[in-house]
C-alpha cells in the first residue's frame, strides 16, 4: 500500500471511530525521501477521502502534486516534522473526551496507568489556547514535542495532535489518549486518578526507552 493510499485509509478510520466531523482533522505522512509530505485536503469529509484526494506538498506547505488545496492547520504538521527526525506521520483529530479536557484547559496530569506511560511517555501537555496559525503556538508544540518527550498533545481549543513513526503509530498513540481521557473523566467524581510510585514510574519509562519509545533512545 502506498503512502498516499494509506493516508486516505487513516482518514476514513478517524470518521469512522467518531473524531472528526463535518471538515474536521487532518492526516499526513512524510515521503521516503524527507522531502515531500503527503496531506489530506481543507474542505473535505474524512469518510470520503481517496487516494485520488491526497495531495503532496513541501515543509513549507507549497503544493507540488494534486487536485485540491492544503488545509490551513499544516502548520501544526510542520510544526511537529521540523521539531524531530522520527515524526514520520501526523494525526489532528478532535476526539470528544480528550478535546474536552483541552476546552476545559485541563491537563490529564499526573502519571496514573502504566499502559500510558510505556506507550505514550510521561508528558501528555495541554497546550495554551492559540489562535490559527500562531508562531507562539507552533513553538510550544516544537518545545513539547522536543523537551518534554511528548508524543500526543493537546491543544486548548482545537482537539489532540498525535505523531508516530508511521501513521499506524500516531493512530494508535491517539485512540490510548482518548481511551485514557474517557477514564480519566470517569475516575473525577471518584476523586480524581492517583499518581503510580514514583519508584515504578520510572521503571516504566526506563522500559519504554529500553524498547525504543522513548525520546532518549530516539535521539540515540
Amino acid at each position: 500500500m502506498g503512502l498516499q493510499q494509506e493516508v486516505a485509509v487513516f482518514a476514513r478510520q478517524l470518521h469512522a471511530a467518531g473524531w472528526v466531523a463535518n471538515h474536521d482533522g487532518n492526516v499526513s505522512a512524510r515521503a521516503n525521501d524527507l522531502k515531500r509530505f503527503f496531506a489530506t485536503p481543507t474542505a473535505a469529509s474524512k469518510r470520503l477521502i481517496d487516494a485520488d484526494d491526497v495531495i503532496t506538498v513541501d515543509l513549507a506547505g507549497k503544493m507540488l502534486a494534486g487536485r485540491k488545496k492544503l488545509f490551513g492547520e499544516w502548520h501544526l504538521h510542520a510544526a511537529c516534522y521540523a521539531a524531530r527526525s522520527d515524526v514520520g506521520a501526523v494525526v489532528h483529530a478532535h476526539p470528544a473526551h480528550a478535546t474536552a479536557i483541552g476546552l476545559a484547559r485541563r491537563s490529564l496530569g499526573v502519571p496514573a496507568l502504566p499502559e500510558m506511560l510505556v506507550s505514550l511517555g510521561k508528558s501528555i501537555p495541554t497546550l495554551e489556547y492559540a489562535p490559527p496559525k500562531s508562531a507562539p503556538q507552533d513553538a510550544a508544540l516544537k518545545q513539547a514535542l522536543t523537551n518534554g518527550d511528548a508524543d500526543v498533545v493537546l491543544l486548548a481549543g482545537n482537539g489532540v495532535v498525535a505523531v508516530g513513526v508511521d501513521l499506524e503509530q500516531a493512530f494508535l498513540r491517539l485512540e490510548l489518549v482518548e481511551h485514557y481521557s474517557r477514564m480519566w473523566l470517569a475516575a473525577l467524581p471518584l476523586g480524581g486518578v492517583t499518581a503510580l510510585p514514583e519508584a515504578d514510574v520510572q521503571k516504566l519509562l526506563d522500559a519504554r526507552t529500553k524498547a525504543g519509545l522513548g525520546l532518549a533512545a530516539r535521539r540515540g
